[in-house]
C-alpha cells in the first residue's frame, strides 16, 4: 500500500490571550498528492468556560466552522485557492483568539483515517 506524505496542524482556541491557556479543538490536514484538506473540529464548551467563564462560544463555533468551510469545494473565500494554498493560508500564524499550531508531517496510505487518528489522540480527552 503507498504511502503519502501529508501535513497537518492542531486547531486552537487561547481564550485569553495575555494568559496564554489553550484548547486543542481541531486537526486540520493537507496531502497534497491525493488532493485532500479537511478540517475537523470540536468545542467543548466546558473546557473553553473552564479557562474564561466570559467566552463567547458562538463566536468561536463561527470562527472554527471558517475552518471547515474553506476546505470544502461549494462554497468559502478560498474556493478558487488551490488546496496547498488554503492549507498555508489556514495555518499562518495568527494573534486571535482561534490559531494553529505549527505544522508538522507524516506519512498516511488514509488521510481521512490519520486524521481521525490525531483528532482522538490530539484533541478529545
Amino acid at each position: 500500500m503507498q504511502r503519502d506524505v501529508y501535513e497537518y496542524a492542531v486547531i486552537r482556541v487561547i481564550p485569553q490571550m495575555e494568559r496564554g491557556e489553550q484548547i486543542n479543538v481541531g486537526i486540520l490536514l493537507y496531502c497534497q498528492p491525493r488532493a485532500y484538506l479537511c478540517a475537523r473540529v470540536e468545542l467543548d464548551e466546558a473546557r473553553l468556560r473552564a479557562l474564561d467563564p466570559a467566552a463567547d462560544a458562538a463566536q468561536v463555533r463561527q470562527a472554527l466552522s471558517a475552518y471547515e468551510l474553506a476546505c470544502g469545494d461549494e462554497a468559502g473565500p478560498l474556493v478558487r485557492e488551490s488546496l496547498g494554498s488554503r492549507f498555508r493560508w489556514l495555518t499562518a500564524p495568527r494573534s486571535t483568539v482561534v490559531q494553529t499550531s505549527a505544522v508538522h508531517a507524516g506519512l498516511t496510505s488514509d488521510p481521512d483515517a490519520e486524521l481521525a487518528r490525531l483528532f482522538d489522540r490530539l484533541v478529545r480527552l
